[in-house]
């Protein structure tokens, strides 16, 4: 292969067969649990890189079932997202999320720099009761229950919600175990039509475990919950802080994203 068309062709690895496709990611049906709770603020200073900043000492507790995703399949996430604000613009803070499928581990991660990794997380109606369980292995690591569906939500607002900016950080090393990549980026959901939102009772708990470690955030009291089911788009990261610099770089698209861009509109 010459050395034109591996510049080319690149994508994503293998070279000439791609852990995932190319975007857009469309996601039909996807179905939200957030839990949200107060914890030790402490804690989340810690956690939050700067230049984002605290807003108050909160995580919105997820399960996610995503049963229609372009070019992932059907897989289900569980994780934890901080509310922040950066230059005055409120959002959400990724922390780390649990996930049951290959592809979107991959493009995730080197797409956008999502903190995914292999789990085993659940999120099913029973009888009376909406059900989110995350299990490393065969270790439960977070229980999650609702009343379903209670009282219903102002879809509107959940939308709006749902289209604010979203924060990662990714990291990708060099092949000399150095970081080649560390960067804050910034995401948006789009085309977002919210199908249904309800709120009810909720409980929630978090145990220890080394390598899946969403306890250190500890539940100190449970301030809300929601059960939300939206078609929505994917949208593509925007860098917003290099790290690796000595400031913050302008923003700029993120270098998947000008290829993802060439090849959908080829």
């Amino acid at each position: 292969m010459k050395h034109e068309t591996v510049r080319a062709s690149a994508f994503a690895m293998p070279l000439t067969n791609p852990a995932f496709p190319a975007g857009p990611y469309r996601f039909v049906n996807r179905e939200y649990f957030i839990i949200q709770y107060r914890t030790d603020p402490d804690a989340l200073r810690r956690i939050v890189p700067e230049p984002l900043a605290l807003v108050e000492p909160v995580v919105n507790y997820e399960f996610i079932r995503m049963p229609d995703s372009t070019g992932f399949g059907d897989y289900t996430e569980s994780g934890q997202v901080i509310p922040v604000s950066y230059q005055g613009q409120t959002g959400g803070f990724v922390h780390q999320m649990f996930l049951n499928d290959h592809p979107p581990i991959a493009g995730g991660r080197e797409l956008w720099g999502f903190p995914k990794k292999l789990a085993q997380p659940k999120l099913t109606v029973e009888t009376d009761t909406l059900v989110g369980t995350l299990n490393y292995g065969s270790v439960r690591v977070a229980t999650g229950t609702m009343g379903y569906k209670h009282r219903a939500l102002d879809i509107e607002a959940e939308a709006r919600k749902l289209a604010g900016p979203n924060f990662l950080l990714k990291i990708i090393p060099h092949v000399d175990g150095s970081a080649r990549i560390c960067e804050l980026v910034r995401f948006h959901l789009e085309d977002i039509t919210v199908k249904g939102a309800w709120t009810g009772p909720a409980a929630l708990d978090l145990y220890s475990h080394a390598l899946a470690p969403v306890a250190e955030l500890p539940v100190l009291q449970v301030l809300s919950a929601k059960h939300v089911i939206a078609d929505l788009t994917l949208g593509l990261g925007t860098v917003i802080h290099d790290y690796l610099s000595a400031g913050a770089t302008a923003p700029r698209r993120a270098p998947g994203a000008a290829i993802l861009i060439e090849a959908n509109l080829g």
